[in-house]
């Protein structure tokens, strides 16, 4: 899992101008909250931030005015066009402690011999891990199966230290076969070509 750090700043204008005025100085507005505090409003450098949340369930240790925090992000805002980041809520973690969280399901292997289709039912399992060994991802081999087949949420090997959330009998992976279009009767090609 990686752990990031990022100076933030604590923020004390609010609204749609002076988050403007913070995106234009390349920075993020975000609030942070849990643990019963009270949330707090900070500012993050912007592409320092965008480069940490390439990876899933990133680690963020937070340096506000001193103050070291770890957080997880929680909600991320996107510009629907530019992609830039526009806002970020993050939750406040403590090493030790369990959280819930979304991990990716990734495949390896190759289906057996024919033409067969790979659905992703589900893309991601919830999942409760420890804050500071949260798994990017999970892993599952899909080698040698055919259609019909499908994998279970309960039959994906998880991380030591990770219990599954999502129902294990959840389907996430399904093989299905490839539908074939029927060629046309001798009759008909002949008079398609007329």
């Amino acid at each position: 899992m990686a752990d990031v750090k990022l100076a933030a700043e604590t923020r004390t204008e609010f609204g749609k101008g002076a988050a403007r005025r913070i995106r234009r100085d390349n920075k993020v507005p975000a609030v942070v909250y849990g643990h019963g505090a009270e949330p707090a409003h900070i500012t993050l450098p912007g592409h320092e931030l965008q480069l940490a949340l390439r990876t899933p369930n990133v680690l963020l240790t937070l340096d506000i005015e001193g103050k070291t925090q770890l957080a997880i992000p929680k909600a991320v805002q996107r510009d629907a066009i530019k992609g830039f980041l526009e806002h970020v809520d993050l939750l406040l973690v403590t090493r030790g402690e369990k959280v819930n969280v979304e991990v990716y399901v990734h495949t390896e292997g190759e289906l057996a011999p024919g033409a067969y289709l790979l659905e992703h039912v589900l893309s991601t399992l919830n999942v409760e891990a420890e804050a500071t060994h949260i798994p990017e991802s999970v892993t599952v081999s899909i080698a040698g199966l055919e259609a019909g087949d499908s994998i279970l949420a309960k039959d994906i090997p998880l991380p030591e230290g990770t219990t599954l959330l999502t129902d294990e009998d959840a389907v996430v992976l399904q093989i299905l076969a490839a539908q074939a279009e029927e060629a046309p009767a001798e009759g008909e090609a002949e008079a398609t070509e007329a």
